[in-house]
């Protein structure tokens, strides 16, 4: 069983190492992409807050939907950002919304955690808590995706920076 404050610690981790990564990637490289068929780097740090946001903002809202209502419902819920934000801006928009929704998530019942959803992609259904596990299962998805841009660019990402000064340290 996942308990919700380790789940809300091990998601704003996740999340401070996404925004780390925005600040340490080149500023002015931000539309970055590696080949010409995937998202840019802004557009994946992006998708980390429109996604987590939305789909929590959803989820509090006790708002379910599928299909082509599922757009126009989540785009209510995603924080409002100019196009060409800069690093200083996705980062800091980054740790805002995962602070407001982890202190959402805190001040809700152990009963609406229980409470089923149904994922809008697949119609599975799940508990809030399973689902808020899939919502921490997709950033880390896309924050190793910002890792990997910045290994094509000679960044160590903040979480490697770690472990090897944690190895060293010993």
């Amino acid at each position: 069983m996942v308990r919700l404050e380790q789940f809300l610690t091990s998601w704003k981790a996740i999340r401070e190492d996404a925004a780390l990564a925005v600040e340490e990637f080149p500023a002015g490289e931000l539309d970055y992409k590696p080949t010409p068929d995937v998202d840019s780097f802004r557009q994946i740090a992006r998708h980390i807050l429109n996604a987590g946001h939305g789909l929590t903002g959803m989820m509090l809202a006790g708002e379910e939907a599928t299909g082509d209502e599922f757009r126009a419902k989540i785009k209510a819920h995603i924080p409002q950002l100019a196009d060409d934000a800069g690093p200083a801006e996705i980062a800091a928009a980054l740790r805002q919304s995962v602070a407001q929704r982890c202190e959402q998530l805190a001040a809700q019942p152990a009963e609406f955690f229980a409470g089923m959803y149904t994922r809008h992609f697949d119609l599975a259904r799940l508990t809030r808590m399973e689902m808020l596990q899939f919502i921490k299962e997709h950033e880390l998805t896309h924050r190793s995706q910002l890792f990997m841009y910045l290994r094509l660019k000679g960044i160590v990402p903040a979480t490697t920076r770690r472990r090897l000064a944690k190895q060293a340290g010993k």
